[in-house]
């Protein structure tokens, strides 16, 4: 890989439009000439919905030869239909665990069970909402209690 490829994949990963599943790719276009980079998601993206819209290659297929599901097909194309091209950008993941819980909320809710064994969820989120202002989805707090479970923490 030259300097100028590094350099771009570089560009690529850091605006997050590196595609890392590049060598999935198997249209035809990409690898033909240098203008076609598997690997900037977004071109990947844009010549895929171009390939059902305009070569009336079929969803299956065009899904297919450029590495993405059916599912995701149809998802690009409602962004696409919604945003244009800013549609094509991926977007950042929200967070991964139950950031709103910390110590002091955890422990809220494990005081609350101590006191009420048959205390549920719903319920819980209601008081958390009450106490603390936080809305949280019962299936976060089911979550976060289990994981304390394990840890040998009181449920």
């Amino acid at each position: 890989m030259g300097s100028e490829e590094r350099k771009k994949e570089e560009v690529l990963r850091e605006s997050g439009t590196f595609n890392a599943r590049a060598s999935r790719i198997s249209d035809g276009l990409f690898g033909s000439c240098e203008f076609f980079d598997a690997r900037d998601v977004v071109q990947v993206k844009y010549e895929m919905l171009r390939r059902v819209h305009e070569d009336g290659v079929s969803v299956a297929q065009a899904s297919a030869d450029f590495g993405f599901s059916r599912v995701a097909f149809y998802d690009i194309q409602r962004a696409w239909t919604r945003e244009g091209m800013n549609g094509l950008l991926p977007r950042p993941r929200g967070p991964r665990h139950g950031h709103k819980l910390t110590d002091e909320v955890l422990g809220f809710m494990r005081s609350a069970l101590v006191k009420e064994p048959a205390l549920r969820t719903p319920e819980l989120a209601e008081r958390v909402l009450g106490r603390f202002g936080l809305t949280v989805h019962p299936r976060s707090i089911e979550r976060a209690l289990a994981k304390g479970a394990k840890k040998g923490l009181l449920m």
